[in-house]
This record gives structure tokens, C-alpha cells and sequence, in this order.
């Protein structure tokens, strides 16, 4: 394991070193913009910071692996015609995961922390490595656990892998940039909003007209 800058402010945050999570973060810098590879980075961190602070055993490589590839299905490369980014990205990592010879059971649970990371309310109570990769990202995006954290912390983890003058907007724009091109994709997910709130003429799928317009007939 290798400390961070944030170690300098008196902070024990590690970021695994071993030979795979250095091919991840090679791979993963590679293929993704800078705003989305330091905002991976800070989800790792800050979800590495909560499973402590919850007393919740993970492994650090797995959990690193999720929150390195949870954005990567936002990349043309990467993403599929018709799958949600989500799938794309944890395709991806299990590919990559399994490639190195990682357990089929490990890099399935780096696939579902991936694949359910925008999926709330169900990831707290699987595997640490799920609920974690969704923790990390709910507080450098949404900000939900923003008071959990001290500033000490926020400020070691940011000095490391900075945000840009404009993060909020800047993170909305990729999201849509990476999934405009399939927006039915979206469909009873929370990237409907992003759709909604870049392009005017998005219009949203309903869960009950869906219902109502099946071949069933009433009754």
C-alpha cells in the first residue's frame, strides 16, 4: 500500500499498490478524461475513508477496482449501443479482473458494485465493496455524506485528486455526454434527470403508461 498526500495532513489514507490496482490506475488514466479519473479516485477515497469509519471489512483492490471503472462505460470506447453505462463499466472490470486471473466471485462483486452504483437504496446492504463504491460516489457527486466528513479529510483527499472550478456542472455534462446517444437507457434511473435537465426535448419514460399500453387486457 502507498499513502496519499493526505497522509502529509495527518491522515492515514492509502491507496492499494500492488500490482494489479497499479494496472488499473494505468488503464483506467488511459481510457478516461482527467475530471472523471480524479473523480474515480476521490470515490475510492472516500468510500476507503467510510468502510473504516463504519468498521466494515473490504479488500482495498476490489474496492479500488469498482470505484476506478464505475464511470469508465461514459467513454465512447467503451460504451455498448443499447446497455446502461452502469453495465458497460462493470463489464469492463470484470473483463479486466478476470483477464489478471481474479475470481469469477470477486470481480462479479466489483461488477454488481458497479452496476448498482446509481441504484439507490440496495447497495448499503450488500457486500462493504458494493455499498462502499456507492458511498464514495453519493459524497463526491451528490455531497450526502458531505458533514460526515471533516474538512481536514475533504481537503487531503481533493489536494490529492482535485475537482475542477466547476465540478458540478462539469460531472453533468459527462454524464450526458456519455449517454445521450441511448436514452432509453435511462429509463427508471436517475440519469433521467440529466437527459431532462440537458436536452428540452427528452422526454421521459413512464413506469405506468409502460403498464397501461402491454398487450394484456384489462383485468
Amino acid at each position: 500500500m502507498t499513502k496519499t498526500a493526505a497522509h502529509e495532513h495527518g491522515m492515514d489514507i492509502r491507496v492499494p499498490d500492488s500490482r494489479l490496482s497499479q494496472e488499473i490506475t494505468e488503464f483506467i488514466r488511459d481510457n478516461e478524461t482527467p475530471l472523471l479519473f480524479n473523480h474515480s479516485s476521490r470515490v475510492y477515497c472516500f468510500a476507503a475513508i467510510t468502510g473504516e469509519r463504519e468498521g466494515l471489512r473490504f479488500d482495498p483492490e476490489l474496492l479500488y477496482a469498482g470505484a476506478m471503472f464505475h464511470d469508465l462505460g461514459l467513454m465512447p470506447t467503451f460504451s455498448s449501443e443499447h446497455d446502461r453505462f452502469e453495465v458497460d463499466g462493470a463489464n469492463a472490470a470484470r473483463s479486466f479482473l478476470t483477464d489478471r486471473g481474479i475470481s469469477l466471485d470477486d470481480a462479479r462483486t466489483v461488477w454488481t458494485s458497479i452496476a448498482l452504483h446509481t441504484t439507490p437504496g440496495i447497495p448499503q446492504y450488500m457486500d462493504p465493496v458494493i455499498a462502499l463504491v456507492t458511498a464514495g460516489v453519493e459524497m463526491d457527486v451528490l455531497g450526502l455524506t458531505y458533514d460526515k466528513f471533516s474538512e481536514q479529510e475533504r481537503h487531503a483527499v481533493v489536494s490529492e485528486f482535485p475537482r475542477t472550478p466547476d465540478f458540478k456542472e462539469d460531472i453533468i455534462q459527462a454524464f450526458y455526454d456519455g449517454i445521450k446517444h441511448k436514452p432509453e437507457t435511462t429509463f427508471g434511473n436517475v440519469k433521467a434527470d440529466v437527459l431532462a435537465d440537458k436536452d428540452p426535448a427528452f422526454i421521459r419514460g413512464n413506469f405506468c403508461s409502460v403498464i397501461r399500453g402491454s398487450g394484456w387486457r384489462r383485468g
